[in-house]
């Protein structure tokens, strides 16, 4: 993730207001720092994230205690279509998808039903999946959609 990207992220979910965030593909949790910090700065929240990947989830936690985040950070391990499949917020404010591409699709449909209206999903290499970017780019379904750079692309839930 560019820091752009970390700090247009961050941007974003103060914009919104965000007090209900889930993440898909925490890595080392950088990005997962930058919509913390928003949440801490908007007064609290809480950021739900999943990562496959045992190593990187654990560098992910010790980067979030670091930056004193950790509170405000529910980290859940494995497969993320287990994963996010439940206790998730009744209403998700803002989604990171930046995990394994193929599941950009599978993953918004698990979430989908909670997006409250104008919910931000930011998509890191949507283009490596086409039929994600088929659904957010139908205006039947319910979303308004760009690419923000070559790597980003942008969308809010309409309704």
């Amino acid at each position: 993730m560019s820091r752009d990207t970390g700090r247009l992220l961050y941007i974003l979910a103060r914009a919104t207001q965000a007090k209900a965030i889930v993440e898909f593909g925490t890595s080392f949790g950088l990005s997962t720092l930058h919509l913390a910090s928003a949440l801490r700065d908007n007064g609290g929240g809480r950021l739900i994230t999943s990562e496959f990947e045992p190593s990187k989830l654990a560098i992910a936690k010790a980067n979030l205690a670091e930056g004193g985040l950790a509170d405000l950070v529910e980290f859940r391990e494995g497969d993320a279509l287990q994963t996010l499949a439940t206790d998730l917020p009744d209403r998700i404010d803002l989604v990171l998808l930046d995990g394994a591409k193929a599941l950009y699709g599978d993953i918004l449909a698990l979430l989908e039903p909670r997006l409250r209206p104008g919910a931000v999903i930011v998509a890191d290499n949507a283009d490596y999946c086409p039929d994600y970017l088929e659904h957010v780019g139908s205006p039947a379904n319910g979303y308004l959609t760009m690419p923000f750079t070559d790597d980003v692309e942008l969308s809010i839930r309409l309704g």
